[in-house]
């Protein structure tokens, strides 16, 4: 377990935020943390459907089971967050 900083935007938000969250957290997790800042705010909430995240640049998303750990992301790299 350790703090790992990230830098994170929602789709439809003109927002850049830090996020701090946990190695030891999966990429859902992840996407859940980042949620907390943006959706309800800056974006509006999409019941019903799943927040997926990728790296800034990048066309996939991480498995939403993959822990941060083993996604390859560096501190501060930007991850962007969408809803599918």
């Amino acid at each position: 377990m350790a703090l790992f900083p990230l830098v994170c935007n929602f789709e439809g938000d003109f927002v850049l935020k830090l996020l701090p969250v946990d190695t030891e957290q999966t990429m859902a997790e992840v996407g859940q943390a980042a949620a907390v800042n943006a959706v309800g705010i800056h974006i509006a909430d999409q019941p019903g459907k799943t927040i997926y995240a990728r790296k800034e640049g990048s066309d996939k998303h991480f498995p939403l089971d993959m822990k941060l750990s083993d996604s390859g992301l560096e501190p501060m790299d930007c991850v962007k967050f969408y809803f599918a």
